[in-house]
């Protein structure tokens, strides 16, 4: 028999409690809850977009060679018709040579065929010559003809294709990006460089299907800046299809001329739709907290209390309104009770603590 002294056995008291309160099932999580009330302020949407320029062009190689010279660098404004790169032209040039040699050679067989059919029709005046002898002469002095055209043709050709070892600015801009280096291999359609012209700019922003009402419904839009300016677009455009992935349709914001300074492609805007809700909308406009909204993907979803357990339940957001909360414009209605944090309430045994109002 063995014999425990009192400190043996409190210290073994305390491990079979530590190992008892392990084993033991975690108390279910209380969350708080909160009430969905009726703000009866407008309706709003705020949405990410970014800055694009309208006039956007890719510059691309129209002769195979290497790049020998690229006179530009990204940042760089140019002018229409300004060299930006140079390709190396001495095929081009021998081309042209050739096509040069070629048109001197069909027009001395021109001459020559032109001079036969006139002694052929003088001697045919004096009936030394048949008539199809002078036919013959005249047919073929009307193809030495068409070889000196096709010959002129392709000396146009061989010019063109040397000039196109001078790569040019199409218009005006700035360059965007340059896809080549001094020494890379050109061929025709292959990029160079990229040139926008920033006298004219606007904003695209990509709007969830199921938001698409309330912006064609807005009275207001404008475009947020990173540095606080807000601008109202001279133009909306929004596209005649969806995006079959993302369920989203694009609407583009031209910006006025004046509100362009030092803005550039890419640039991040809020775009904010706004406008006065109709009494009846405005009724059942709800705001709940950012955080008791669940979002996956394009669903977007909060947990309603029911009974000791939760619901989840779709809903339609409207305008986010940071730290004041976000609206929720279908779905809800006002007295629901939902869980003010949709992470916790989505964990197994979660149950709804009391509400807040």
């Amino acid at each position: 028999m063995v014999i425990k002294s009192p400190l043996q056995t409190l210290a073994f008291s305390l491990a079979a409690a530590a190992l008892l309160a392990a084993s033991a099932p975690a108390r279910a999580a209380d969350v708080p809850l909160v009430t969905a009330q009726a703000t009866g302020a407008g309706l709003s949407l705020t949405l990410e977009g970014h800055l694009e320029p309208l006039r956007q062009a890719t510059v691309s190689a129209q002769l195979s060679g290497n790049l020998t010279a690229l006179l530009i660098k990204a940042g760089d404004r140019v002018k229409a018709g300004q060299a930006i790169a140079r390709i190396d032209d001495r095929d081009a040039q021998a081309g042209l040579q050739r096509s040069a040699a070629g048109l001197a050679q069909a027009e001395a067989e021109a001459r020559n065929a032109r001079l036969a059919a006139e002694r052929t029709r003088d001697l045919r005046a004096q009936g030394f010559v048949s008539q199809a002898a002078l036919d013959t002469a005249d047919t073929q002095f009307r193809a030495a003809q068409s070889g000196v055209q096709q010959a002129q043709a392709a000396r146009t050709q061989a010019s063109l294709a040397r000039g196109y070892a001078a790569v040019a600015a199409p218009f005006d801009g700035v360059v965007l990006a340059t896809q080549m280096q001094a020494g890379d291999l050109a061929s025709p359609g292959l990029a160079i460089a990229t040139i926008y012209a920033p006298d004219a700019m606007r904003a695209t922003v990509q709007v969830p299907l199921s938001m698409a009402a309330l912006a064609r419904q807005a009275t207001r839009i404008e475009v947020e800046l990173g540095d606080g300016r807000r601008i109202q677009p001279e133009r909306k455009t929004e596209l005649a299809s969806a995006d079959a992935v993302s369920q989203t349709v694009e609407w583009r914001l031209d910006l006025p001329r004046s509100a362009l300074k030092d803005l550039v492609p890419g640039q991040v805007a809020r775009i904010r739709f706004s406008g006065e809700a109709n009494p009846a909308v405005a009724a059942t406009a709800l705001r709940v907290p950012t955080a008791a909204v669940l979002r996956r993907g394009e669903l977007t979803a909060v947990y309603v209390a029911q009974g000791q357990g939760f619901a989840l339940r779709a809903v339609r957001l409207g305008s986010d309104h940071g730290d004041e909360g976000i609206d929720v414009l279908a779905g809800l209605k006002a007295g629901d009770r939902i869980a003010a944090d949709a992470i916790k309430a989505g964990l197994a045994d979660a149950r709804p603590a009391t509400a807040k109002p």
